[in-house]
């Protein structure tokens, strides 16, 4: 390894309410593959925003080949030499691979009115040629593969001619003959000089591809370790040791081994594997995993948002037809997004209205009008059994403060009377209080004889509610646990478990 590169010292971010990142450090050497591991929710994503020019810091420095820099957006980071490779795809597919490559950055003829295609396209396969790939330049990115067009990515982020470049999860879509074919571009990378700063949270490719490990846990810098000095359970460990009641579980609940959901066999075209499990009745049954591991994906198939290719499902051993959100609302079936304000809620609307839009057809009059006496007192009834807070039934969503809005969320569900309540990040955005008032509604609920399936990214949330666990990993199930079985490390190991 060669020169240092880069260096960040102290770099702190805050957004309303959130600290993102406090006295972050980090230092990436010339020849070298830094792996940056941690979390959901650790700091990853706003740090490399910071060095892409996406966010700005709020304070610390970073110093870039020797010399003190501010990226003040994309531009800069570019014309400094550094790259990002985002998760996300983020090509045209309309326009060719040698357009998208080199896209606002066109060779031109004519004193630059018009562009040079047989440059461009030259220009382009020399690229392509440069890094072993062989595609053709002239190919519309959308008839590309996932991987192809990740490639793509890569060739686009070479051709800036940097010495940074920032592949964040660039493994998540691929095979491992392709991630085989891409880990051979970065090592030939990496001979030539450049610094690599590599995301993942496939843990198992870490001895492989990274020279150096970053370890950054709730905004904050925790180690920096020699990938082979290290192994998966220190790195493991380091990613999940918080200031929280490790041991804190749910306190005993009476629910019985009725089987009140089935699911086999759950595949859909890009994601989901044969993804088969059972809910019992009053369960709590939490479902683990990293970002990408599919858990968001598995609760749109199941309720018709998003289409299976196989699968079956059975409500109190009765086969159900899903195809639709309204066929999993007509069975019984409710789901509470992770993004309440775009898929639970209306905002402009008041509260009475938002309880009762999961069952508009019990609150409107033949002549489709808004029946607000019945709609009110279900309002009511909602707003003291969950204890929301509001100045009246008629305050406009948009002025309840997070915690409140969920719960109307899931007065919302409880109006409709399921059986069967899937939460999707159930605390996302709110704060501590409130989570524990949800915390308290879920077991309430439960205990009741509620059904609930909970979607959680906070291993300490999943732990405190769940009487089960189920643990996904690209699209697979790897493992259903006891609670009683478990701890943050071992369904860490389920979350990364790689299998072809």
């Amino acid at each position: 390894m060669g020169q240092e590169l880069l260096l960040i010292e102290g770099v702190n971010k805050e957004f309303p309410g959130v600290k993102a990142l406090s006295n972050m450090h980090l230092n990436l050497k010339a020849g070298e593959v830094l792996a940056v591991v941690g979390e959901n929710g650790a700091g990853k994503s706003t740090l490399m925003k910071i060095l892409s020019g996406i966010y700005q810091k709020d304070s610390g420095s970073i110093t870039y080949q020797g010399q003190h820099v501010d990226v003040k957006n994309p531009h800069e980071a570019q014309r400094l030499g550094i790259s990002i490779i985002h998760q996300e795809i983020h090509l045209a597919p309309h326009l060719t691979v040698a357009q998208n490559i080199f896209i606002g950055r066109e060779p031109r003829r004519a004193g630059g009115i018009f562009l040079n295609e047989k440059e461009l396209n030259r220009m382009a396969q020399e690229l392509l040629s440069e890094l072993n790939l062989k595609i053709d330049p002239t190919t519309l990115v959308g008839e590309l593969s996932i991987a192809r067009q990740q490639m793509v990515e890569i060739a686009k982020a070479v051709s800036y001619r940097g010495s940074v470049i920032i592949m964040d999860e660039p493994t998540s879509s691929l095979t491992p003959t392709e991630t085989e074919a891409l880990f051979k571009i970065i090592k030939d990378l990496r001979k030539r000089g450049l610094g690599i700063i590599y995301i993942s949270h496939r843990l198992e490719e870490l001895s492989e591809i990274a020279d150096r490990i970053t370890v950054i846990r709730d905004g904050e810098f925790i180690k920096t370790l020699e990938s082979t000095e290290t192994n998966i359970d220190e790195i493991i460990s380091l990613m999940v040791g918080r200031n929280v009641d490790h041991n804190q579980r749910p306190a005993p609940r009476p629910h019985n081994n009725k089987t009140v959901l089935r699911v086999e066999n759950i595949s859909t075209l890009n994601l989901l594997k044969d993804i088969s499990f059972d809910l019992k009745e009053g369960e709590i049954l939490g479902f683990a995993g990293l970002m990408g591991a599919g858990r968001t994906e598995l609760a749109r198939a199941l309720i018709g948002a998003d289409p299976k290719t196989s699968g079956r499902v059975f409500l109190k051993d009765k086969e159900i037809k899903i195809t639709s959100p309204a066929d999993a609302v007509a069975a019984g079936i409710g789901y509470l997004s992770e993004d309440r304000k775009k898929y639970g809620l209306l905002l402009i609307q008041d509260v009475t209205f938002n309880i009762a839009l999961s069952s508009l057809k019990s609150f409107t009059s033949k002549f489709g009008f808004f029946k607000n006496a019945p709609a009110l007192v279900k309002a009511k009834e909602g707003i003291k059994a969950l204890g929301i807070k509001t100045p009246n039934e008629r305050q406009l969503l948009k002025n309840l403060s997070g915690g409140n809005q969920q719960k109307v969320v899931i007065s919302k569900w409880l109006t409709r009377d399921c059986e069967v309540l899937i939460f999707d990040e159930p605390t996302r955005g709110i704060d501590v209080g409130a989570k524990d008032e949800i915390y308290k509604l879920l077991t309430k609920l439960a205990s009741e004889g509620k059904s609930i399936i909970m979607i959680s990214s906070e291993l300490p949330e999943i732990l405190r509610m769940s009487d089960r666990i189920a643990v996904m990993c690209e699209g697979r199930l790897t493992g259903i646990v006891e609670n009683k079985d478990s701890d943050q490390n071992s369904i860490m190991q389920l979350a990364t478990k790689f299998r072809n």
